[in-house]
């Protein structure tokens, strides 16, 4: 494994397709040479795929860090990479990755498709290479914002209610939103000072119009004001709102005792409606987070992967069967499924700490529901093995037997029999 304050340099010397081991390492650490690898572009012009190790099995598991996974995904994303499941070793997969589970080695890793520097644009021709730097688009295509800017304003509102199910979310949209137009805003003052814009400038500028941009960031509000009026936030949320309610009451106190006139008279009414709101959030219980879109997908995977694990845990430490080996590779593909079901439920803006806990709280569902193809416990009856009830079962049917003889058997020596019993008796 490369020495942890050797990484970054190791990956940005890599030259072909390499694979590196994050066992050992903090989350700290993995953020900090994830960072400096990826920053910038590798000095290479052909597409190479860089693995991280960040999870393995029974065996190996405490060797990785938790959060290993999410410390590399975090950095990515903080530089502009996208999570990509179905991204390839081709240039034009450049800034994804993907997670990965290599049911083979039991391992779990991260693979990421890196920055490259572009061809050198040659000395003297057409001018190829600053070309290919003229294309690049403002947005990337199928990115969040490619989808925020392209849709009508009816499918963006059924679309952002379905991707930013919380207020939360639809205050992150609402900043997309806002960069979006300050991009626009800078295009526009770059034709104001006579810049040319590069191809891929022209074609968002085209494409993208102040007005629409206007209209969405209208919807986004109402719909944030609606959900607000309706008592659908959660504690986090309501906590920040009541924070924010706050600060600007005591900002229009401080000013209201030097105001005189006009002015003292509008910020009366400034006060009094803050302090409205202040009241209507107070009187608010918080709702928990949604539930996932895919909720009933996923606890009915959960469902069958606590029987398969059953199944492979039971085998531990010996030769697995026919039937055990097709449990454990069926209990990986479902544990590839559910994660996929998981990362589709992800809200376009939802942070990592909000998501984790929708997932856990529907791992405790699953947790808690009875196993699938669980059977019954039969009715309380004797659980004596198979042998002993069959030679109890044969003496009774013997000793029977041997009664009907007694009762049918004439002659002396029933009467002798019966003689006997009386004497006894007496």
């Amino acid at each position: 494994m490369t020495n942890a304050s050797g990484l970054a340099a190791s990956i940005r010397g890599s030259t072909e397709s390499s694979t590196f081991d994050l066992g050992g390492q903090n989350v700290t650490t993995i953020t900090n040479n994830i960072t400096s690898a990826f920053q910038d572009p590798l000095p290479i012009q052909e597409m190479i795929r860089i693995t991280f190790v960040t999870g393995a099995g029974k065996l190996g598991r405490q060797k990785y860090d938790a959060d290993a996974a999410k410390a590399v995904t975090s950095a990515l994303r903080d530089l502009g990479f996208e999570d990509d499941r179905g991204a390839s070793c081709v240039k034009e997969c450049a800034a994804s990755f993907k997670l990965q589970h290599d049911t083979g080695k039991n391992l779990k890793t991260v693979v990421v498709f890196p920055r490259i520097q572009e061809d050198d644009a040659p000395a003297s021709g057409d001018g190829t290479g600053s070309n290919q730097a003229s294309t690049v688009p403002v947005i990337a295509k199928g990115s969040v914002e490619d989808l925020i800017v392209s849709t009508s304003n009816a499918v963006f509102k059924n679309m952002t209610k379905s991707k930013c199910p919380s207020w939360s979310e639809k205050k992150e949209c609402m900043g997309a939103l806002s960069n979006i137009k300050t991009m626009l805003e800078e295009l526009d003052q770059k034709l104001v000072t006579g810049t040319p814009l590069t191809d891929g400038e022209q074609e968002f500028y085209d494409s993208v119009s102040s007005d629409s941009l206007d209209e969405k960031q209208g919807i986004v509000k109402d719909l944030m004001h609606s959900q607000v009026e309706e008592g659908g936030i959660t504690s986090r949320e309501k906590k920040q709102l009541l924070s924010q309610v706050s600060e600007r009451l005591e900002k229009v106190s401080a000013e209201l005792e030097e105001a005189e006139g006009k002015k003292a008279e509008k910020l009366n009414g400034m006060k009094a409606k803050l302090e409205a709101r202040k009241e209507m959030l107070s009187g608010i219980t918080p709702k928990p987070l949604p539930k996932l879109k895919h909720e009933t997908e996923i606890l009915t995977l959960r469902a069958e992967l606590l029987s398969l694990s059953d199944v492979v845990d039971a085998a531990a430490g010996r030769l697995l069967s026919l039937k055990e080996s097709k449990a454990l590779a069926r209990k990986e593909e479902v544990e590839e499924e559910i994660a996929d079901f998981e990362q589709k439920s992800r809200g376009w803006f939802e942070d990592d700490e909000s998501f984790e806990e929708r997932v856990n709280s529907l791992q405790g569902v699953a947790a808690s529901r009875p196993k699938k193809g669980a059977a019954k416990k039969p009715a309380s009856k004797s659980h004596a093995p198979a042998w002993i009830a069959t030679s109890s079962s044969t003496k009774k049917t013997q000793s029977k037997s041997k009664a009907g003889k007694s009762k049918n058997s004439g002659g002396a020596g029933g009467v002798f029999a019966a003689m006997m019993m009386d004497s006894d008796s007496d």
